[in-house]
C-alpha cells in the first residue's frame, strides 16, 4: 500500500441522533459507502445515535468495523450485544488514549453532525494538521449546514491573523454523505492533505 492510499477512514459523530432523521440516514450512508468501498470503519464504538447508524451501515455492506471506547463509556454509549458484532473493539483507560488510537489506525477522517465532544475531536485531528503532524484528508459532513458556523469561525480566525497555514486546516466541505468517500479518495490520490485539490463534491 503507498502512502497515499487509504484503506480506514475514522468517523467522528454524536452518539445521540440529534433532533434530524437527516442525521441519522447520513450516518448509515457513509457507512454503507466505505463498505462498498472496500474501506475500514473506525469510530468511537458506541451503538446508539449517529454512531450506532454509520456502524450499522458499514456492517451491512460488509465493511470490517474497529471501535475504540474507553472503559467508563461501554454502558453509557454501547450495548454488549452490539459491541460483540464488531470485527474490532478496542477499550481504552480514558480519552486521550482512545484518539491517539483512533488517529494511529486511520488513513483520513470524516466528521459527522455531534456535540461538543465531536467538536474537540476534529478540532484536535486539524491541529495536529496545522503543526504539521499529519497530512491525511479530513472532511466536515455538512448535513443540513450543520457545520456551517464552525466555517465562519474558521474565516474569523484566518481574517484575524491567527491561521497562517491555511491549506493544512481547510477541511473538504462535502453537503451530501454520498459524496464523502469519493471526496476522500480523490484527496489522497491528489496529493494527501492538501485540501484545497478539492472545494466541494
Amino acid at each position: 500500500m503507498t502512502s497515499n492510499s487509504i484503506s480506514s477512514v475514522c468517523v467522528y459523530c454524536g452518539s445521540s441522533p440529534g433532533n434530524s432523521p437527516e442525521y441519522l440516514r447520513a450516518g448509515e450512508a457513509l457507512g454503507r459507502a466505505l463498505g462498498e468501498s472496500g474501506l475500514r470503519l473506525v469510530y468511537g464504538g458506541g451503538t446508539k445515535g449517529i454512531m450506532g447508524a454509520v456502524a450499522k451501515g458499514a456492517m451491512k455492506s460488509g465493511s470490517k468495523v474497529t471501535g475504540i471506547i474507553p472503559r467508563f463509556l461501554m454502558n453509557k454509549e454501547a450495548t454488549e450485544d452490539a459491541l460483540g458484532a464488531l470485527d474490532e473493539l478496542v477499550i481504552t483507560e480514558d480519552m486521550h488514549e482512545r484518539k491517539h488510537r483512533m488517529f494511529e489506525a486511520s488513513d483520513a477522517f470524516v466528521t459527522l453532525p455531534g456535540g461538543i465532544g465531536t467538536l474537540e475531536e476534529v478540532i484536535e485531528i486539524m491541529t495536529w494538521a496545522q503543526l504539521g503532524r499529519h497530512t491525511k484528508p479530513i472532511v466536515l459532513a455538512n448535513i443540513n449546514g450543520f457545520w456551517d458556523p464552525l466555517r465562519s469561525l474558521l474565516d474569523h480566525m484566518r481574517e484575524a491573523g491567527f491561521i497562517h497555514t491555511g491549506h493544512r486546516v481547510d477541511p473538504l466541505i462535502i453537503d451530501d454523505a454520498s459524496g464523502i468517500v469519493p471526496a476522500l479518495l480523490a484527496a489522497r490520490e491528489h496529493g494527501g492533505g492538501d485540501q484545497r485539490v478539492i472545494e466541494r463534491l
